[in-house]
């Protein structure tokens, strides 16, 4: 114990600056590195979340194998306690470069290969256990500044360590994200990450390193540090290039709004796509098939005011203002952005028939869910456009307490039409939906349009949502009352290019065939809906 105490006074008298100077310096360290780590694992979740889809399942893949990671590196990081200078300084700049450039190699894989899950695991365990390692070298590196009894060197390292992530936590939604974007804020936090850890080293511990040592990490970090500087000098031209390997040449525009990405190709109306987080949404080519099935079924009855919840592209509101005894529509979408394009874009706004302008419909923003529970009431018509319950954002959205904000919202004997996904591909989702929809105290009727095969965009890990479904599209038509509503077009719907009630007499029987026994409802605490293969 005596020679042990010797040596951790021989080693504080070792470095050029005061021990409690030295100690605020390790733990601001911590502090800076802690950040860092949480915003590499944020930027794990976010960008897997928007390649992947399902936010619960990537977040629960990340976390989970990162945590286990960490305890690997921490037993790694045993090894390395007679170095721990060289060691730690090594550790930071190597997390520095992966974590740095792991959202631009995701995007890249996701890009050009078509596949993201296996790059996504690789990362989190890698920087899992870089992170890992750094508390055992970090509490080795301060008793050696500033003798303290080992209790106490922990609470210090720990509330550092924990006051740094919740700086990252809060930087990276606030700051990072919506200033930088994901690409350029990983590479900026990798160049904070490498300078905190290479100076801590290379000035407070300089006198620990061998001139050899020295001059690998000055080499190590100097290299990171360029790398990750001149990748975020090409971030834009590498954006681009990845955008056109996923969405073809023809990216006319490309936003990321405070929601979500937005991008539309094609170089006219009739070539037009739209999507949105990497999901297309929209094809020119068959949008309208979709948009008839939507909308036109519900307007069979009183539709004097319709509510739209979703469909910011204003091509179902294309579709209701048909209707010249239509005297108002309400569009509530969450998405600012999308409606701006919608209105402003050459090609979309003429897709939607310049929807926008025509002085029946009234624009909101707001989430659905909580413009809802405001009161507002006395719809004939609610057409929920609304993302696919497949994806976790949205199954509040698919929820039975939603539709039963809905059902609270229609007049007596008013209609609601839900997209609820291709009844065949993803039979249990179409039927978790209707019977969402019947627990809000309505009654439903499924039907299902075929879709038809035009093209997808490239790579194999692309989703499609409403647009050229290849499985085709469901819907559940429901009313207010104890009697199914009769699936139909009103007398006076305009002329249809697709929809007749030839097709909707088959659209019935092609959704009831595939019936699944009861399914339980989905609701906020026992979300009910995943995505099926």
């Amino acid at each position: 114990m005596i020679d042990q105490q010797m040596s951790l006074r021989g080693s504080a008298a070792r470095i050029p600056v005061r021990p409690r100077t030295g100690r605020f310096l390790v733990l601001a360290a911590v502090f800076i590195c802690a950040a860092c780590g949480l915003v590499y694992e944020l930027e794990l979740v976010a960008l897997a979340s928007y390649l992947i889809g399902d936010s619960v399942t990537q977040a629960s893949v990340v976390l989970s194998v990162m945590v286990f990671a960490m305890g690997i590196g921490s037993l790694l990081a045993k090894r390395l306690r007679g170095h721990a200078a060289v060691g730690f300084g090594l550790i930071e700049a190597g997390l520095a470069l992966i974590g740095g450039s792991s959202a631009l190699v995701l995007y890249a894989s996701f890009a050009w290969i078509g596949e993201s899950r296996f790059a996504l695991v690789g990362f989190s365990l890698a920087i899992g256990i870089l992170i890992g390692a750094e508390i055992p070298l970090l509490m080795t590196l301060i008793q050696r500044v500033d003798r303290q009894d080992a209790g106490g060197t922990v609470a210090d390292l720990f509330a550092a360590d924990y006051v740094g992530a919740l700086v990252g936590g809060l930087a990276f939604p606030f700051l990072l994200l919506p200033v930088l974007g994901q690409l350029t804020g990983a590479l900026l936090t990798g160049m904070v990450n490498a300078a905190a850890g290479g100076a801590l080293v290379l000035w407070v511990f300089r006198r620990d390193l061998t001139p050899r040592s020295r001059w690998l990490l000055i080499l190590v970090n100097v290299s990171v540090i360029a790398l990750l500087a001149t990748a975020t000098l090409l971030d834009d031209d590498f954006e681009r290039a990845a955008r056109r390997a996923v969405y073809g040449d023809e990216v006319r525009v490309a936003v990321q709004t405070d929601v979500q990405e937005v991008v539309l190709t094609g170089t006219g109306r009739s070539s037009l796509d739209l999507y949105l987080d990497g999901r297309l949404r929209v094809s020119a080519r068959d949008e309208y098939r979709y948009h008839e099935a939507l909308v036109h079924p519900a307007m069979d009855g009183r539709h004097a005011r319709v509510l739209i919840l979703g469909g910011g592209d204003g091509l179902a509101a294309r579709e209701v203002l048909r209707y010249p005894d239509v005297r108002s529509v309400t569009l509530v979408e969450i998405d600012p952005g999308v409606t701006r394009l919608a209105r402003t874009d050459p090609a979309l706004s003429a897709l939607n028939a310049h929807a926008y302008r025509d002085p029946r419909l009234t624009a909101v923003t707001a989430d659905a869910f909580n413009w809802l529970r405001e009161g507002h009431g006395g719809y004939d018509v609610v057409i929920s456009d609304l993302p696919d319950p497949g994806i976790t954002a949205s199954t509040k959205l698919y929820s039975a307490e939603f539709y039963g904000l809905v059902a609270e919202a229609l007049a007596p004997g008013g209609r609601l039409v839900v997209h609820g996904g291709p009844p065949n591909s993803r039979p249990r989702t179409f039927w978790t939906v209707e019977a969402s929809v019947r627990a809000a105290g309505l009654s439903t009727r499924p039907y299902g349009i075929s879709g038809r095969r035009t093209g997808f965009a490239a790579g194999p890990d692309r989703t499609t949502d409403r647009a050229q479904a290849p499985h085709g599209w469901g819907f559940v038509l429901a009313r207010r009352g104890p009697r199914a509503p009769a699936l139909g077009l009103s007398p006076r719907a305009p002329e249809l290019r697709f929809l007749t009630d030839g097709v909707l007499a088959g659209a019935s029987r092609y959704a009831e065939r595939g019936r699944l026994p009861e399914q339980a409802p989905s609701t906020l605490v026992h979300p009910r809906y995943w995505e099926e293969p």
